[in-house]
């Protein structure tokens, strides 16, 4: 029987995928809203799927020479990635799909992973380039994108740490991803210098950053020394390609699959939907913003026109009321809200009331003026037209009057929608908060939640 975290598991990677299925097909964007974010829109989809299929993204990242290449085709069991003896040989971010399913033995089951196959679950590998290669500003760009697609973050080392790697660590750490620091290359060191290594890193470098269990010790291409006869019959000595010692870092990674990969991947997607869906609802926010103000400006032009020329006082507020009514039907429709007419009614009078002083002055003005405005319009007639300067000074007052009042209802109800367009509690920040919830404390993720935690309560 599947335990309770496992329930909750499953529960929270469902709600995870249907928050971002629902977000990928209610888009809704037009062609000027999506501009310039079609990349992100794109990873969207892609991470869907990768929930769909049940996909783990692994990124590994570090210097030039660090030897990620062959780290992941250790891992892998083939030469998949390319290599070679000049820095610099990964040019752009390479991937592999490495299959992971679950077989038995004699009831006994195992995790295997392979590089085709039908496993529910996959891990699919990524390399990028050295993040100290030429031509930086664009690696880095790279680096930060794959970072923020990734579920899981790899930092290859082969010795000690320099500044230079303790400065991109701190930076791959402020994407909120669980990492793994691989020593990488132990074999070219004596035993007793590879363990004062291991212990400078684990105790002073990256103390404050990683715990212990998050660095493993790796050789992804060993070379031992190997005895020869030459062709002239004297004996020497020739290094040659070894196995692979990425057993720790293989058991690790199945180990942080099989127990919360499901976590894992749930947990970035969402991460990674709520920044794309804050870009987008400001940019769709910034694009509606300048529409509405142009519904606005209409709204405000006509009141104002139709309050001068109605020389009757009831005609006056009615037609004012139908001029904001339909403002907000207007405004509604702009931010995608559905609203009856009974509805924008009953918003205007919300508004109405908070508004106070505005709706109060406007109506005693109007009152007053239409009043005035009426008797000065049959007076004219009567003085041969003596007072039409009058009545002209009242019409534009009233106007006046009326304009602004229809600015603020405005203003109001467009602050009202565009908060409206916003997700609600099945946002991703509540699923997130739903997955952070459920860790215990040997959970890779669980160290990282308060920060988290706390970006979201920034963004939020």
């Amino acid at each position: 029987m599947s335990s309770v975290a496992e329930i909750q598991a499953e529960l929270n990677y469902q709600q995870a995928k249907n928050t971002l299925h629902n977000l990928v097909t209610k888009l809704d964007l037009t062609s000027q809203e999506r501009y310039g974010l079609e990349a992100e829109i794109q990873q969207l989809e892609t991470m869907l799927s990768n929930l769909e299929r049940q996909v783990l993204q692994i990124a590994a990242f570090g210097m030039v020479g660090r030897g990620k290449s062959s780290l992941l085709n250790a891992l892998v069991g083939e030469p998949v990635f390319v290599t070679g003896p000049l820095h610099g040989v990964t040019r752009t971010a390479s991937r592999v799909a490495w299959s992971v399913s679950e077989e038995s033995i004699n009831g006994d089951s195992y995790q295997k992973a392979t590089l085709t196959g039908a496993g529910k679950s996959q891990i699919e590998l990524i390399d990028t380039p050295g993040l100290d290669e030429v031509d930086g500003e664009t690696r880095a760009e790279l680096a930060t994108q794959v970072a923020a697609q990734a579920d899981l973050i790899l930092f290859v080392v082969a010795g000690d740490i320099t500044q230079v790697e303790h400065i991109a660590l701190s930076q791959l750490r402020e994407a909120g991803k669980p990492i793994l620091l691989v020593f990488n290359k132990i074999d070219q060191y004596p035993q007793t210098d590879r363990l004062a290594i291991y212990h400078k890193i684990r105790d002073e470098r990256v103390r404050e950053l990683l715990s212990p269990d998050e660095i493993v010790m790796a050789a992804a291409s060993p070379l031992v020394r190997t005895a020869v006869q030459r062709a002239d019959g004297t004996r020497g000595v020739q290094l040659r390609a070894s196995t692979p010692q990425v057993e720790e870092l293989k058991l690790k990674i199945l180990e942080i699959l099989y127990r919360e990969g499901k976590a894992l991947v749930a947990l970035n997607s969402m991460l990674y939907a709520d920044r794309v869906n804050e870009q987008l609802v400001q940019r769709k926010l910034e694009i509606r913003d300048r529409s509405a103000n142009q519904l606005i400006w209409r709204a405000v032009m006509t009141k104002a026109t139709a309050i001068a020329l109605n020389p009757l006082t009831v005609i006056d507020l009615m037609s004012g009321a139908v001029i904001d009514i339909a403002l907000i039907l207007s405004l509604s429709k702009l931010y995608d809200i559905p609203m009856t007419q009974t509805g924008a009614a009953g918003l205007l009078q919300k508004i109405a009331i908070s508004m106070g002083g505005i709706s109060v002055s406007e109506l005693l003005t109007n009152l007053g003026l239409s009043s005035l405005k009426s008797l000065l319009g049959v007076s004219t007639a009567a003085t041969g037209g003596l007072a039409i300067g009058p009545y002209v000074s009242v019409a534009l007052t009233q106007a006046g009057v009326a304009g602004v009042s229809s600015y603020g209802i405005g203003q109001v109800t467009k602050t009202y929608l565009a908060n409206g367009a916003t997700w609600g509690s099945e946002g991703p920040k509540a699923v997130v908060q739903s997955i952070l919830a459920s860790l215990d404390e040997a959970s890779i993720i669980n160290r990282i939640k308060d920060e988290l935690r706390s970006k979201l309560g920034a963004r939020g």
